[in-house]
């Protein structure tokens, strides 16, 4: 519950984990001078910065330009970490078939009018072209077109040998928002995937490995650097980043989150308008903590 004020958390905080959309990025995709300044700031004092997002590989380069962060990301919801410096995918998680096929099987009977995408990784290099990571049924009509993505037949005959490391699924005129269809799939394939969503305004379902968050992969990376969710903070604003703003040792919630972020968090900071994130990280390196 965001009952905190922020200002007073900042503490024995050695890593800063923020979320992309709607958390540290602008409507447009831009971030502000100062936030750039300030994530400068940080990699000269050595507290690492780790965006923590449910985009693909293949967006995180424009990110990486704007923002001048080249370091770890942690991508699709916890299933994929990469090093943007070194060019390299660091672990990948991937969704066992079977249960693909049990959640497909699943959702396609409780879900009328359902339709799939699938995002894999199978590779370990950063630089070989990515759009072909990702394809989608016909039923599946995605925000962003992608070339050559619609493919016939069912996800689970296009998706087939390769390492799916998020499930999506979408449903248009539906009866159902973003929340409801969420809980519905939740009480049907929770055993079987990570379920959640990142965007009220749109009914899609975002399914990751079973055990695999935000919260699980940020776990994995910050004990690598020795330390524990009590030197971590973490920030967000939709369902998805729920799971590591309660692992971290202080969760913070962006003005205008998701319910459910609100009440997850100990305390809120402004949005991307208002450089919540950067003025946070600010605030962490004025108390002049230890380098990592």
């Amino acid at each position: 519950m965001t009952s905190a004020d922020w200002t007073s958390l900042v503490g024995g905080i050695r890593l800063v984990a923020t979320d992309l959309d709607g958390t540290l990025l602008r409507a447009d995709g831009s971030v502000s001078e100062f936030t750039v300044a300030t994530f400068a700031r940080a990699r000269a004092a050595g507290v690492p910065v780790v965006f923590v997002t449910g985009r693909p590989v293949r967006w995180l380069p424009m990110v990486a330009e704007s923002t001048g962060h080249y370091d770890a990301v942690i991508c699709a919801n916890g299933a994929v970490l990469i090093d943007l410096r070194a060019g390299a995918v660091l672990e990948t998680h991937p969704i066992a078939p079977d249960a693909l096929d049990d959640v497909v099987t699943t959702l396609r009977r409780e879900v009328p009018g359902i339709g799939f995408a699938a995002e894999w990784l199978d590779g370990e290099a950063l630089d070989a072209p990515r759009d072909s990571d990702f394809a989608h049924e016909d039923a599946y009509v995605p925000r962003v077109p992608v070339p050559g993505a619609p493919r016939p037949g069912d996800i689970r005959e296009i998706a087939a040998g390769h390492a799916v490391v998020k499930l999506l699924a979408r449903v248009s005129g539906s009866a159902h928002d973003a929340d409801s269809l969420l809980d519905h799939a939740l009480e049907h394939v929770a055993h079987l995937v990570t379920v959640t969503h990142s965007n009220s305004g749109d009914v899609l379902l975002e399914m990751s490995a079973a055990g695999v968050t935000k919260g699980s992969t940020l776990a994995s990376y910050a004990a690598g650097l020795g330390l524990d969710a009590a030197a971590v903070a973490a920030a967000g604003d939709m369902p998805n980043d729920v799971p590591m703003l309660t692992w971290a040792g202080v969760g913070l919630a962006v003005e205008g989150a998701h319910p459910r972020v609100l009440a997850a968090a100990d305390a809120a900071l402004p949005g991307p308008e208002g450089d919540g994130v950067a003025r946070f990280l600010e605030a962490v390196l004025r108390t002049d903590p230890r380098p990592v």
